[in-house]
């Protein structure tokens, strides 16, 4: 496994494309500052440039590198769910590329609790893009067979890492909302986060 990981880590670093598993599904990875990398992950997955691309840090500390105002609720849910399976929205960095965040304002960050990205981040040195690896409308792959069978040679390195053990996508939690809004509801449920915020959420279909 460890040279899996040193392969992706150089994949990465000369701006290729690289699957791996995560803590909920397998994710598809590119340095974050390598426009045309990301470009390819949208090929790849047959994305629409107009959406955007989570991406996935090493640290809660690297949250204001490439988010701006960070309010004090999303270092009070970092602190109890990350790492883990909770993903939060908030205004980007001006570092961060708007090729990323499908030419919007918003970015959408996470901490996998799972050692392999965890290593990739690490060892290139900047953020990953951590978008299902998937084609776009498909089901989201929990082993790197299921990878392979949907995206093939579109991906220069599968990790074979096993299959996920989340078996389910983070939840997506906008804080740039007023008042903060689940846009997905996955891995850490509406109640969990609720009692850490003391506050109550709303669905994309305000519910």
């Amino acid at each position: 496994m460890e040279g899996q990981i040193h392969q992706a880590i150089d994949t990465l670093k000369n701006g290729g494309i690289v699957a791996f598993p995560t803590d909920t599904v397998y994710g598809l990875g590119a340095s974050a500052f390598d426009e045309g990398a990301v470009l390819r992950v949208y090929e790849a997955k047959g994305k629409p440039r107009r959406l955007a691309l989570p991406l996935l840090l090493a640290d809660v500390s690297q949250i204001g590198a490439v988010a701006r105002d960070v309010p004090e609720i999303a270092w009070r849910l970092a602190k109890h769910f990350l790492p883990g399976g909770l993903t939060l929205v908030l205004y980007k960095s001006p570092s961060v590329s708007s090729l990323i965040t499908g030419e919007g304002e918003k970015i959408a960050v996470r901490v996998p609790a799972h050692p392999i990205p965890i290593a990739l981040i690490e060892g290139l040195g900047t953020p990953i893009t951590g978008t299902s690896a998937n084609l776009t409308g498909s089901p989201s792959p929990l082993t790197a067979q299921e990878v392979y069978h949907q995206l093939g040679d579109r991906v220069d390195l599968i990790i074979d890492g096993g299959r996920c053990p989340g078996d389910v996508a983070s939840t997506v939690l906008d804080l740039t909302a007023e008042p903060p809004r689940i846009l997905r509801e996955g891995a850490i449920s509406r109640e969990e986060i609720a009692t850490v915020c003391k506050v109550s959420f709303l669905t994309e279909a305000g519910k």
